[in-house]
Parts: structure tokens; C-alpha cells; sequence
């Protein structure tokens, strides 16, 4: 991909999650994979495996409904652990995982979007989180040390990178040794349409930017990552057909669980 199509997938992508953070749009766009409502955000949020006590447990306004999975269940999360949120929005997960880690641990949300930044800061501060930070960086170049994570955790976002690889090689670099990585994203199960791929409102929208599961896993290989698994969520399909209405959009892509551990 080149670096000026990387740019505008990036502008688009920042654009759009800025506007959603402000209130200036019902998220996505006109259709999306979020949410455009506070109630349907907890109903979107059901659906992709959050508790009703998850879900309350969170500071007001951190739920943007943004989700395609719920990383916390596969986790494993301890306390005192340090974890790093990828793509953190508003906060939601960050705070879920907080609460897991307990007084003794940490956890580290990164999004590239200054709205979300702002609005994830003042959730923890009316919430009262001193065990969780939020830091401005992209994805593809995070702002943290050497082997400083236990564990990292992503919902519906790295399919929004169009540098994967670059994504999973820094992911691999702020793991410890025996370090995990704990996903919920979109994938592709089939190629998508060329039409589609080049749709920067789908790539917004959590579709165009899908790698093939198949992908995915070499990548996560190819960095160095083992005990690889891509777990395809069927399920999903009927929520993703929501997103953009009429397209079929759920005949290519699937949300999926995505593990990897980084060797000791």
C-alpha cells in the first residue's frame, strides 16, 4: 500500500472517531460498525459478549458501543498485571481491565485520536481510576518501553491499520517474555470486492481494512508470536449486517478471537 493511501486511510479513520468522541456524528457514519445511540451501545454491547454488570461497572460516556468482541473474556487478566489497550477510545475496556488488575497493576491505553484522548481522561479522572493512563500514538509506533506489557488487548481496531504487520511487530516488542496478546477484531473469510476495499467510509467502518484470518495469523508468526489461534465467530455475521444495510458486507467478514503468546 502506498504511503499517501496509508495517510488518507489514517485521516479518514481519525476523522471520523474524532467526530464520534465530540458528539458530531452517530458514529461511523451513516453506517457503521458502532452504534449510533447510548441504549442501542448497550444492546450492540450484549450482543458481543459484555455482562450487564461489565457494562455498568464502567464510567458513563466510556461505551461508545464501538466493540466487534469482548477481549476481557479471553484475557486472563491478574492482578498486578500491566496491560496495554490498543485503539482504546473512550476508554471502555481500559476500564474493565482496571478493575482486573487491581491497585498493584496498570493499564495503558493508546489512541491516536486527540477527541477520544480527551474524553478517556476525563472518564477516569470522574471515575477515579489511578491505575489506568491514556497516551496519544498510533498503533503501528507505540509510545511505550522495551518488554514493559504483560499483556495487550484490542477490540475492532487493528483491522482500521493498514499496516498490520508493523501493528503485531510493535505489539511483539512491548511484550515480556511470556507476554500475551488478547484480540476481538474484524477478518475477512473471503476476498472482498474491489469496490469495497478502496470505500475509505468502509474502512472506516471496520469492513474494507479486514485482513483474511489467514493473513493474520502468518503475520502474528512472521513476528515472532506462538501458540497462534484465529477463532472465527459465525455469529457475528447477524450483528455485521447492520452495519452497512444492503450490501452484504456479512458474507466476507466475521468477527474472530485472535491469541498469541510471545515465547519466554
Amino acid at each position: 500500500m502506498s504511503q499517501k493511501k496509508s495517510e488518507d486511510i489514517r485521516a479518514e479513520v481519525r476523522k471520523r472517531y474524532g467526530e464520534i468522541a465530540s458528539g458530531r456524528s452517530g458514529c461511523c457514519g451513516s453506517s457503521s460498525c458502532c452504534s449510533s445511540t447510548p441504549s442501542t451501545g448497550a444492546e450492540a454491547s450484549a450482543r458481543i459478549g459484555y455482562s450487564s454488570e461489565e457494562m455498568q461497572a464502567a464510567p458513563e460516556g466510556s461505551n461508545l458501543g464501538l466493540g466487534c468482541g469482548n477481549p476481557q473474556a479471553i484475557a486472563a487478566l491478574k492482578e498486578g498485571e500491566v496491560v496495554v489497550d490498543l485503539g482504546s477510545g473512550a476508554g471502555f475496556d481500559s476500564f474493565l481491565a482496571a478493575r482486573k488488575v487491581g491497585p498493584s497493576g496498570r493499564v495503558i491505553g493508546i489512541d491516536m485520536t486527540p477527541e477520544m484522548l480527551a474524553k478517556a481522561r476525563e472518564n477516569a479522572r470522574r471515575g477515579g481510576y489511578s491505575n489506568v493512563e491514556f497516551r496519544l500514538g498510533e498503533i503501528e509506533h507505540l509510545p511505550m518501553a522495551d518488554q514493559s506489557a504483560d499483556a495487550i488487548i484490542s477490540n475492532c481496531v487493528i483491522n482500521l491499520s493498514p499496516d498490520k504487520r508493523q501493528v503485531f511487530r510493535e505489539a511483539w516488542r512491548v511484550l515480556k517474555p511470556g507476554g500475551r496478546l488478547a484480540i476481538s477484531d474484524v477478518v475477512a473469510t473471503r476476498e472482498l470486492p474491489d469496490a469495497v476495499k478502496v470505500d475509505l467510509e468502509a474502512y472506516a467502518g471496520c469492513v474494507a481494512g479486514a485482513a483474511l484470518a489467514s493473513d493474520v495469523e502468518a503475520l502474528l508468526l512472521e513476528s515472532g508470536f506462538t501458540g497462534v489461534k484465529v477463532q472465527i465467530q459465525q455469529a457475528s455475521r447477524e450483528a455485521i449486517k447492520d452495519w452497512f444495510p444492503g450490501s452484504g458486507v456479512e458474507n466476507y467478514v466475521a468477527s474472530a478471537i485472535i491469541e498469541a503468546k510471545k515465547g519466554e
